[in-house]
């Protein structure tokens, strides 16, 4: 019986897959939904309570967190600009050649005193040249690559934790959907205090950790993909 309900739940959440990527495919990507990443947000979260707003005529501006003091980021929840400027160039081109030619003879002067038999036997055999090897080998091979990379953008990132030494954890999603194409971009990684600059922004190369991925999913980027039967055939191919 356990078994029959483990082999139903998997047909259901196979057509249930199958059936949002039906529906994917005719009304396009839809965006993710906004919150917290689950994987780095600590289960308990504290926030400061809200101020109480003062008269009209006060310095104080309902909404602030402090009068004098730091706006950059630095408990759970807190929000910092992380500016993204790859710009890597990479190019490099080896060759490679090899050859190697071997050879080897040798012989006996006698053979048991059966020459003359192996002679008959074998005519032309020569026991001074009985035996012969020759070797040849060569290898020839050559590789480059050049690589341009550059991504140039402004995300929002998320304080999702705050490590004991005080560097933060932080998370960010930033999606942006053009007619059928989601174009979606993540950061992640761990920062510094001290390098968050007075504007709350950071720079990527000084995230620790840090993973960047930008890319997208919809109509062009499937035409793009190589079809799965084809990228397993590639894949495991032993030829």
């Amino acid at each position: 019986m356990r078994k029959i309900l483990i082999l139903a739940a998997a047909a259901s959440a196979l057509s249930l897959g199958a059936c949002s990527t039906a529906l994917e495919a005719v009304r396009g990507p839809e965006l993710a939904p906004i919150g917290y990443p689950a994987a780095l947000v600590p289960v308990e979260q504290a926030y400061l309570p809200a101020p109480t707003p003062a008269s009209a005529n006060s310095l104080w501006r309902t909404g602030s967190r402090s009068f004098f003091g730091d706006q950059r980021a630095r408990r759970v929840g807190d929000i910092l600009t992380i500016n993204i400027d790859i710009n890597d160039r990479a190019q490099t081109q080896n060759s490679t050649q090899r050859a190697r030619t071997n050879s080897a003879s040798g012989g006996v002067t006698n053979f048991f005193g059966l020459e003359k038999s192996l002679n008959n036997a074998f005519p032309g055999f020569d026991p001074s040249t009985m035996i012969g090897m020759e070797g040849e080998s060569n290898a020839a091979g050559s590789g480059s690559v050049n690589r341009s990379e550059r991504v140039n953008l402004t995300v929002a990132a998320v304080v999702t934790a705050v490590m004991p030494n005080g560097n933060m954890v932080i998370q960010g999603r930033q999606e942006v959907r053009t007619n059928r194409e989601v174009r979606e971009l993540t950061v992640a990684g761990i920062v510094r205090p001290e390098d968050i600059s007075s504007a709350n922004t950071i720079a990527h190369t000084q995230i620790a950790e840090a993973r960047i991925s930008y890319g997208g999913r919809g109509d062009i980027s499937r035409m793009q993909a190589s079809p799965a039967a084809q990228s397993l055939v590639e894949r495991f191919s032993p030829f």
